[in-house]
């Protein structure tokens, strides 16, 4: 199997303006859908989550059936922050474990740029090469009109992060943004008492997943009279998030809780509060190893809610169903969505992975595991 990082060629590629969509971040409807999810029992095989789902429809693909082996395509979003590493090696171990069934695997990284992305799609949809398009989209509105376009030439399966149409075969996502604004707000405001401050430390704008995530915490905050005393973006930079946090201790701002959107900042985060010889905040953080051993470590009070990276196992399982023409759970494929908790914590800190390794990989019985995620044996 070869892995094929750019598309050769002097191909000329035509650039797709951005949909005039409004987008809804912000839906009383999804948020309570998803907190149902969060407790809704997986269907599928006992222990294999990236193969489970969270009930929903199946969709026929019969019409997509084909003789093997395949052509498996993928454009992604790119590998701007360690999550995304760890997610791009599972999905090409996932590959490997199919060898017989997939010929090739074409990835290119759009590296975090839409109108990169959005060639890099009608590239790989003009070629005619590809028997399946898996795409993990940068932003929702910009790749819409790609990924439609995409649709009408091959099936296409998109996963972590969305786009604003339907016409994917599936759409692969843990139970989502909204449910991850849940669990790590509902824990913060349990913590806390009305009138406290919490500092909002964020990715990026647009992103869905990432803006839901945002509306849920805030919704909650809300109601339990907690007072939002911030809302910065950071770029996942490590540095600049430190710089944030230190801006406002240094501002003389009483800071009672941490709230992040997602965790592979945290222990910067926290660095500035133990730099200032402050006490820790509640915090919010996530499944990466760094933030995990710092908790334990520093004894703090707090939670790591996922968005977790087995789900790029999926989209090669999918894929493979959908070309054999088996049916598979969409238009909405959700995955289960579970939180590290301080009942939880011992049994995902593991010594032999690299300070940002997600803990709920799902990767341990894959090809190459630990050395492939950067562990030791």
């Amino acid at each position: 199997m070869k892995t094929l990082c750019q598309v050769a060629g002097g191909l000329l590629v035509l650039t797709l303006a951005a949909p005039a969509v409004a987008q809804e971040f912000d839906n009383a409807a999804e948020f309570q859908k998803q907190r149902e999810q969060l407790a809704t029992t997986p269907e599928g095989p006992e222990g294999q989550p990236w193969a489970q789902h969270l009930g929903g429809s199946m969709v026929d693909t019969a019409k997509f059936k084909k003789p093997g082996p395949y052509r498996v395509c993928f454009s992604n979003a790119g590998l701007f922050n360690p999550w995304r590493v760890v997610g791009l090696n599972n999905l090409k171990a996932e590959a490997e474990l199919h060898k017989d069934a997939i010929k090739d695997l074409v990835i290119i990284d759009a590296e975090g740029k839409d109108d990169k992305q959005i060639s890099d799609i009608q590239s790989l949809v003009s070629g005619g090469n590809c028997d399946i398009l898996i795409v993990s989209p940068n932003t929702t509105a910009a790749v819409t009109p790609a990924v439609e376009a995409a649709c009408q030439k091959l099936p296409v399966i998109t996963f972590d992060r969305g786009v604003a149409t339907t016409c994917p075969v599936t759409h692969i996502h843990p139970v989502g943004g909204y449910g991850f604004g849940i669990t790590s707000a509902e824990f913060i405001a349990s913590k806390l008492k009305k009138g406290d401050k919490v500092l909002a430390l964020r990715i990026m704008p647009g992103v869905d997943v990432l803006e839901t995530r945002y509306s849920a915490a805030k919704r909650i905050f809300d109601e339990a009279g907690i007072t939002i005393v911030g809302s910065e973006f950071t770029g996942s930079d490590r540095a600049k998030t430190k710089a944030v946090v230190e801006d406002y201790i240094n501002r003389g701002e009483k800071i009672d809780a941490v709230w992040m959107d997602a965790g592979d900042t945290s222990a910067a985060a926290l660095e500035a509060f133990e730099d200032a010889g402050q006490p820790y905040p509640v915090i919010s953080g996530e499944d990466q190893q760094d933030f995990l051993r710092m908790w334990k470590e520093k004894n703090l009070t707090a939670i790591a809610p996922s968005y977790p990276t087995y789900q790029w196992r999926t989209p090669i399982i999918a894929a493979l169903d959908v070309l054999a023409g088996k049916p598979v759970p969409g238009p909405e494929w959700v995955l289960p969505q579970p939180a590290i908790t301080q009942e939880t914590l011992d049994q995902y800190i593991d010594p032999r992975m690299p300070s940002l390794h997600y803990s709920l990989c799902g990767c341990q019985d894959l090809p190459g595991y630990p050395e492939r995620w950067g562990g030791t044996k």
